[in-house]
């Protein structure tokens, strides 16, 4: 309860200024519809133009204006000249009215006024809707007023606590969570898709006035700069996209729950069960399964702390797949090292790991891409009703495309006296393509910030960080590595654009055994990808770089066979 109540205490203020915007926005309206029945009268201007209040960051303007006007033989004086009371910078509308009613004094023009007919000493010069206005205001009321009232559904619609010290929690510690009662566990996908669309919609409510803003400064200020901002309504069509292809993901699979064997799953034993897919059975349909142990952890300090996840273990499978009355069933099991971490089931510390299954298939129309956290805990328990003819099956299959996988990547030419193994450069053009244009992007911004516009200090580090991700990305795209076996001898050269950076060699007689290092970890919207890297050891311990990029502990494992066969290696440990 206590947990409650603070958070209520703090998604209040957002909410409070949600209702806020909404009585300023849906007053106004009110207002101006109200208004359609005023009447038009002529008015002589004794006073108008406009005030500058400046700001920290930018000035705000208020146009003012004094009149006298005639109804019905009486004479009646206002000052109103629009809606909205106040400065504000929203578009030139204040200093354009202050600039026309002050001409029009000068030129000693009556102008226009509009006086209810029931109040005659209720007036305005501009009974119109500014709708730019509308929209600025509009943001603050959907960004604050939406996130304060989720925080409070959520905060209320959430389960209450449960005891940990009761004894059934105890033996059974994931029985905490109310989505691990049973062994049918549901996906994340309907949340994922809801939380898409809510980012996305506050993302381009608060991007929303980039453009106007940009172009302001840009044409009237020549600060090209401001063009950055661009980058932000760019973004926000990315996200609208994003959550699109979410939508079309739950409306062709729904629910779509795993069922767990065992339930829970195990540590030192089986993470195992079967998926049934509202999809015809086509044998040609490939699901992969991804299971991933993840540390979930607060980092920084203060104002700065922020929740990090980061891939500790992944390994990846083909399902076993077969017909049923209402579509596809996907059958899988992983075998779980025991040394690996258990599952956190409340989530109410600042560290705790997680189990992520991931399921995904590309089929034609929408692809799958479902994701499941699942209990694993150390019980060391096996799979029961999961056939181990089906895994056998899907195993073999599984080594196969493995195997053509590595073949695709890597090119095997006979020299000879030997072989060579050739890892080309282009690997990930996409990711690496994009990395390099946008790190390009803010670092050419960055220059233009120290140089031309004299801001050193923010130029520097905005271009720097731009330039280390270019670089990086780079180096991911354009590196290349040539292992060959001649008369006995392995030697490992990497390359960047084809000039060698590091060169190994090693006595093929002298090979003990293969070692496994973490390479690249990709992590983005909630996805983790784990590459790997493949040394050779010797007696001595001298390490040479035999491949990398081979993703979860089957795919190192098929690299491990390939590279014997190809290298002419025994094996007398792994990893």
């Amino acid at each position: 309860m206590k947990g409650r109540i603070i958070g209520t205490l703090f998604a209040l203020p957002f909410f409070g200024v949600g209702v806020w915007m909404l009585w300023a926005v849906s007053s106004t309206v009110f207002e101006s519809w109200d208004m359609r029945g005023w009447q038009p009268t002529p008015a002589q201007l004794t006073s108008a133009g406009y005030t500058t209040n400046p700001g920290d960051d930018s000035n705000t303007y208020e146009a003012y204006a004094e009149y006298s006007y005639q109804y019905f033989g009486q004479t009646f004086s206002g000052n109103r000249v629009s809606l909205s009371s106040g400065s504000d910078n929203i578009g030139d509308y204040q200093q354009d009215t202050g600039r026309l009613l002050s001409n029009a004094m000068s030129r000693n023009e009556s102008i226009t006024v509009w006086v209810n007919s029931d109040n005659p000493n209720e007036s305005i010069i501009d009974p119109t809707l500014r709708w730019g206005l509308l929209g600025f205001k509009s943001i603050f009321l959907f960004v604050f007023g939406g996130v304060g009232l989720g925080l409070l559904i959520v905060i209320w619609r959430a389960p209450k606590e449960k005891d940990k010290a009761l004894p059934e929690f105890k033996t059974s510690p994931w029985l905490l969570n109310n989505d691990w009662q049973t062994a049918t566990i549901r996906s994340s996908s309907k949340h994922a898709m809801w939380g898409a669309w809510v980012f996305a919609a506050l993302w381009n409510l608060i991007s929303a006035a980039s453009p106007f803003l940009a172009y302001r400064e840009v044409v009237e200020k020549q600060n090209y700069v401001a063009l950055v901002a661009l980058l932000f309504p760019i973004i926000g069509i990315g996200l609208i996209v994003w959550a699109i292809k979410r939508t079309r993901e739950w409306n062709r699979f729904g629910a779509t729950p795993v069922i767990l064997d065992p339930f829970p799953g195990s540590i030192g034993g089986h993470v195992g069960g079967t998926i049934d897919i509202k999809l015809p059975y086509a044998s040609s349909d490939k699901f992969l399964l991804t299971l991933t142990c993840i540390h979930s952890y607060m980092s920084g300090s203060g104002d700065n702390r922020s929740r990090r996840e980061s891939a500790k273990w992944q390994d990846e499978t083909l399902a076993h797949t077969e017909s049923t009355s209402t579509g596809t069933r996907a059958v899988f099991r992983f075998e779980v090292p025991a040394e690996s971490r258990e599952s956190d089931a409340t989530h109410d510390d600042d560290s705790w790991y997680l189990w992520r299954l991931n399921i995904s298939a590309k089929i034609p129309g929408t692809d799958m891409d479902r994701d499941y956290e699942i209990p694993v805990y150390a019980t060391a328990r096996q799979s029961r009703l999961i056939s181990a003819h089906k895994i056998e099956r899907s195993e073999a299959e599984e080594d196969a495309v493995y195997d053509g996988e590595i073949r695709k990547t890597v090119m095997v030419t006979n020299t000879g006296s030997g072989k060579r193994l050739s890892y080309s450069m282009g690997r990930n053009i996409a990711s690496n393509g994009a990395a390099i244009l946008i790190g390009g992007t803010f670092a050419a911004v960055g220059w233009y910030l120290a140089v031309v516009e004299g801001q050193r200090m923010f130029g520097v580090v905005f271009g720097g960080v731009g330039a280390l991700v270019a670089i990086a990305a780079f180096y991911m795209m354009f590196k290349s590595l040539d292992v060959t076996l001649n008369s006995g001898t392995i030697t490992s050269v990497r390359r960047v654009l084809g000039i060698p950076l590091r060169t190994r060699t090693m006595r093929s007689g002298e090979f003990r055994r293969f070692d496994v290092d973490n390479g690249v970890r990709t992590q983005g919207a909630g996805k983790h990808v784990m590459y790997f890297k493949v040394k050779a050891v010797d007696r001595s311990a001298n390490e040479v770089l035999l491949g990398d990029g081979f993703k979860g502990q089957s795919g190192v494992e098929a690299a491990k066979r390939f590279l014997s066969k190809e290298l002419g290696l025994a094996v007398s440990a792994s990893m």
